[in-house]
């Protein structure tokens, strides 16, 4: 709430109000994967682990660095009003494909405890708006991820 005020003051003299992991691909990425864990109310331990290694192995992070960037992305998306503050930076920093496969990444996050909430489905079709991903990518990623298709750090 703190930190709300100091930004909305920060805008209102011209002062910046970015903090410094703001732009970092790696945090807006794991905010939306985070996101995604929690769309349908509860965020399982197996989606986390999921998590957790979807960013270790998509960013070659080491163990301790994916669990700070994975902190770091849920404090953003706690703070966050909408996905577009996320979706922006890996619009800003990632190409056509690796947009897709980001979105192929979400889907083995939702797929991972075996089901499909309706809100986690409405979440990623959302995601998948913002970052200009096809509904025909969107539906491919969903079904390879239904059936396993592929890895993780693929």
């Amino acid at each position: 709430m703190l930190e709300g005020l100091k930004d909305f003051f920060a805008t209102l003299t011209g002062g910046s109000s970015a903090r410094p992991d703001t732009d970092d691909v790696r945090v807006a990425a794991a905010a939306l994967l985070f996101h995604v864990t929690e769309a349908d109310g509860s965020a399982s331990e197996l989606e986390i682990e999921t998590l957790r290694r979807v960013l270790a192995a998509e960013y070659d992070l080491d163990a301790a660095t994916a669990r700070r960037i994975e902190a770091a992305g849920e404090a953003a998306d706690a703070e966050a009003v909408d996905l577009y503050r996320f979706t922006s930076v890996l619009m800003r920093h990632l190409s056509e494909a690796e947009r897709i496969r980001f979105v192929e990444l979400l889907w083995r996050v939702v797929f991972v405890d075996g089901a499909v909430h309706e809100l986690e489905d409405n979440v990623v079709w959302r995601i998948a708006e913002l970052l200009g991903v096809s509904t025909r990518d969107r539906m491919q990623g969903k079904h390879e991820a239904m059936h396993g298709a592929g890895s993780i750090g693929a």
